[in-house]
């Protein structure tokens, strides 16, 4: 771990200041291109009164790292967090910034995803507040039932949960990164988080997800009046600008899933991520530069075709 930090460092030491110094934030991905360093991070973000988002560094790209976002809501009643980080230290450090907001516990780590760069370091909410419950979906629940800290609560379509004055609603609208994916959305303020159904900038990761049902379950979250909407990785920019960018990564995904459709009508063979010739044949364009491409491209290829040949799971 020491040695990864090292190295995210030494490359974070070579960030442009360009970014910063224009004001406006690069629309990426990559820390590194918005000129931020290591010592930038974790960052908290205030989006509106008692609701915050969470950002915090993990690899990604051989050489490169991203962020991995939560959204932390603060009540009367006691504290919600959707989402937590990749390991117990990530996590640990998230709890540290939560008791610096409020005396009160976390009463509830809704897993908006599975994978394990959202629960990996989930024992540590569990370590600072032995009576929190974690809430998934059905779908997620069954995949983390051998964890240390599985499910205990499910929804299955809506739940809202009234911690002191605080409406927050847990939507599952569909499947989309992980099969299991869950949004998290306050009423009040109008914010809502939807984890990796929305990765700023990120090159869609599609290895275990379902393409066009993925497309119907983002529709269904912008048909949701919000005044905030952010994801699970990227960042967290101006509110404007967090609703364009996911008009940006829907089309993104639309236009993965039609290059996809291309090269399977022209035949080319993709049998695996890792026998894939449709990799080296396709045509990405202007998402040709979003991070994460060169990696999850060929999951994403191999996906589209197992829809097109209705070989997804049911």
């Amino acid at each position: 771990m020491k040695s990864t930090r090292k190295i995210l460092a030494a490359l974070l030491l070579l960030a442009p200041v360009t970014a910063r110094a224009q004001g406006a934030p690069v629309q990426t991905a990559d820390p590194n291109l918005r000129g931020l360093k290591e010592s930038d991070f974790p960052r908290l973000k205030q989006l509106e009164p008692n609701v915050y988002a969470y950002e915090e560094l993990r690899p990604s790209d051989p050489g490169k790292f991203k962020t991995t976002v939560d959204m932390i809501v603060v009540t009367s009643g006691g504290v919600l967090v959707a989402d937590g980080q990749g390991n117990l230290g990530a996590t640990q450090k998230l709890v540290a910034q939560i008791k610096n907001l409020t005396p009160l516990p976390i009463k509830y780590v809704v897993v908006c995803s599975e994978h394990d760069d959202h629960t990996g370091g989930n024992a540590a909410f569990k370590a600072a507040f032995p009576d929190v419950v974690f809430v998934a979906s059905p779908v997620s629940q069954k995949a983390l039932a051998a964890s240390a800290t599985p499910p205990t609560e499910a929804v299955a379509d809506k739940r809202t949960i009234r911690l002191g004055a605080t409406d927050i609603e847990i939507l599952n609208l569909g499947r989309a990164h992980t099969g299991g994916d869950l949004s998290v959305y306050v009423r009040g303020p109008k914010v809502l988080f939807m984890s990796e159904i929305y990765d700023h900038r990120l090159f869609p990761s599609l290895a275990r997800g379902f393409p066009s049902e993925w497309l119907s379950t983002i529709k269904k979250n912008q048909a949701i009046d919000t005044k905030w909407v952010f994801g699970g990785h990227g960042f967290v920019d101006d509110p404007a600008t967090m609703k364009n960018e996911l008009a940006a990564f829907a089309a993104e995904l639309t236009a993965v899933i039609a290059e996809g459709r291309r090269l399977h009508d022209a035949q080319v063979a993709c049998r695996s991520a890792k026998d894939c010739d449709a990799v080296r044949a396709a045509n990405w364009g202007p998402y040709d530069n979003w991070s994460e491409r060169v990696t999850q491209a060929p999951g994403a290829l191999v996906r589209v075709y197992q829809e097109i040949e209705d070989r997804l799971p049911k």
